[in-house]
This record gives C-alpha cells, structure tokens and sequence, in this order.
C-alpha cells in the first residue's frame, strides 16, 4: 500500500490573526513558524509549502525583556570597508516592529526557496489595524 501523497492543487489554506500584544517575542514567533510551514495540518509534507496564511497584529507592543532591548545588535553591513552597522533592539522595536517580527520568523523557517516562499504568507502590522478584513482571519489564542 503506497502512501497518499498531497498535491499542490489539493492545499486548502486558511487565514489566521495572532495579537502579539504583551507576548513573548520568540514564543509568538515560533508559532507563527509552524503555521506558515503547515506542521499543524495532518497532509503536512516537508518539502511542499502547505502552510496557511498568518497576519500579525500588535507587533509594536510584543514583550522582549529589557537586557535583551539593549544587547540584541541586529548588524547589516553595506559591502564597503567598515561598512558595518549595529542597531540595538529596542531602536529596532520603535522603528520597525514589523521587520523585527518578520526576521525571529525567518530563522524559524527553511533556509532556501521554498522558506522565502513561506515567509511570503506572513503579514505583520505594528498597530491594531490590518487590511485583510476580506479574508476572514480566524482569530488565534495560543
């Protein structure tokens, strides 16, 4: 008996809604992860995309402790000699929430094609407001 095997056609994806507000950032974060894999599905394939869609809100007021605001450096450099640039958490946080939610997920999720394809379903706004009313996101309670 061979195993059923799902195709791409076959995928039915939802949305979901995730408030970070006053939630670990790393916890949400993780979550977030396994619903755009699709881990939580039971026809869940490891090298297809199954996951469903997430929109975050809140990500502005997400919980990370206060050392962490001021010895986390996210670092870019700009390919030139001492191009190297450091920004600190927290400044991060009230410029960017969004990036900063979008890059925990990144490094939760594969680190090829079909990652970047995942991450394309993640939708993440810093305030209450979000433009996906249409969709119907179920509202998730971990």
């Amino acid at each position: 008996m061979k195993t059923p095997r799902t195709r791409a056609s076959e995928i039915q994806r939802a949305w979901h809604l995730v408030d970070a507000q006053e939630r670990p950032l790393g916890r949400v974060a993780s979550q977030v992860a396994r619903l755009l894999m699709g881990k939580h599905k039971p026809v869940y394939e490891p090298h297809m995309d199954t996951g469903d869609f997430v929109v975050v809100i809140n990500a502005q007021k997400v919980y990370v402790q206060d050392r962490k605001r001021l010895q986390k450096i996210y670092y870019r450099h700009s390919g030139y000699p001492g191009g190297l640039k450091g920004t600190p958490l927290g400044e991060m946080l009230t410029r960017k929430p969004e990036e900063v939610f979008r890059m925990a997920v990144r490094g939760m999720l594969p680190k090829n094609s079909l990652g970047r394809q995942m991450l394309r379903k993640l939708k993440v706004y810093g305030g209450p407001a979000h433009p996906h009313e249409a969709q119907k996101p179920k509202v998730l309670a971990f």
